[in-house]
């Protein structure tokens, strides 16, 4: 028997200590509370040993009913896969994930309310019945209300409990003002009992079931092999099968509802591109409320700088206490004033205008969806 010189010995084992060890995968399953049965019939063990089978890596499945917790997770990128429902999958696919599909087909949602209102901005002061507080329902609750220029605190009461459906026995019992339900649910309920109650909002369509979302961050070959099991397989755990391929514009949607800023604000002008391109060349002044780095690095020319310095809730609620618009007293109330920042998802000039309106100011004009609009239409900007 011919032994290994010492030297040789010694790197063998040096390798077999140092050689790093494969990667761990790591995915979560985000149970939908409206809907834990899915989750509950999906196997944690059996999904971790088909996974690192396909893939020769260690895999850690974690199951959570942490809503809040799951929507942080894809802004840290903390699991490389993500099965959810459609808003946290929004999410992840905003933060560098890319999409696999989904269970089941796109639903609708609708608000709707008693029969004597006439929209969505009516329920200020008013009673909501929603499934579950982490619900798909009550997210595209507050979306809805958002768009209307409300906020749960504008409401009286805001009532959680466990069934959907019974949210409309609460309204056509008035016991409550408004509630949130699918579509399909509606349709029958609203055949049987005409004139109860009226749609007062919709959200388009939402991806249904399960959406499963990747981090780019893992190899291309990983990500098909993963996509490609989740499309054909997955049953063998106990989940439907990924079938369904929603369009990307639908869970952007479903983003914009969780986190964009009202469509209208009493008092003001919602402006477009072209209309505050207008209102420039008949004098009006144009503020950017964004921060110093961003208006330098591009802004619209001759805009004014006043920051909105913003520490208060991305929300129609919001306490402007917190926040500093020291600026706007640079400002001449009597002069048409256009005030933006960064496009919808930007409360900043949306505060700044509430803050206008407050100080009497003769014409105030939001221009919603600021710059990325106004560079989307062809007008130049300048840099500093």
């Amino acid at each position: 028997m011919r032994l290994l010189p010492l030297r040789a010995v010694w790197a063998l084992s040096f390798l077999a200590v140092t050689a790093p060890a494969l990667a761990d995968l790591s995915a979560v399953v985000v149970s939908e509370p409206t809907s834990r049965k899915d989750s509950l019939m999906l196997s944690r063990q059996a999904l971790e040993a088909h996974l690192a089978k396909l893939t020769g890596q260690n895999v850690k499945v974690t199951v959570s009913e942490d809503l809040t917790d799951a929507m942080r997770a894809t802004r840290s990128k903390g699991y490389d896969i993500f099965i959810a429902p459609a808003q946290v999958t929004a999410s992840a696919l905003a933060h560098g994930y890319e999409l696999v599909g989904a269970t089941d087909a796109d639903e609708q949602y609708l608000l709707v309310g008693q029969s004597t209102l006439g929209s969505a901005s009516d329920l200020k002061k008013s009673r909501i019945y929603l499934p579950q507080q982490d619900s798909i329902y009550t997210y595209l609750a507050r979306g809805m209300l958002t768009s209307a220029g409300l906020s749960f605190k504008d409401l009286r009461q805001v009532e959680y409990a466990r069934y959907p459906q019974a949210g409309l026995t609460a309204v056509a019992m008035r016991l409550s003002d408004a509630t949130v339900i699918r579509s399909a649910d509606w349709d029958g309920w609203s055949k049987a009992n005409p004139g109860t109650a009226k749609v007062l909002a919709s959200t388009g369509g939402v991806p249904g079931g399960f959406s499963v979302a990747l981090n780019k961050e893992l190899s291309a070959d990983t990500r098909a092999k993963i996509a490609k099991w989740f499309q054909a397989s997955a049953s063998s755990v106990g989940m439907k099968a990924v079938a369904m391929q929603p369009e990307l514009a639908l869970y952007k949607r479903v983003a914009e509802l969780g986190t964009f800023t009202p469509t209208s604000l009493p008092g003001a002008t919602v402006v477009g591109a072209e209309q505050v391109a207008k209102l420039m060349s008949e004098g009006a002044i144009v503020v950017d409320t964004r921060n110093e780095q961003e208006y330098k690095a591009r802004h619209i020319p001759g805009a004014l700088f006043v920051p909105y310095h913003e520490k208060s809730l991305k929300d129609v609620a919001y306490d402007a206490a917190q926040d500093d618009f020291a600026g706007l007293a640079r400002l001449d109330p009597s002069k048409p004033t256009v005030f933006q920042c960064n496009g919808p998802e930007c409360w900043k000039s949306y505060k700044a205008s509430r803050a206008a309106l407050a100080k009497g100011f003769a014409k105030v004009y939001w221009f919603r969806g600021g710059l990325p609009d106004w560079q989307r239409a062809g007008q130049q900007v300048a840099q500093n």
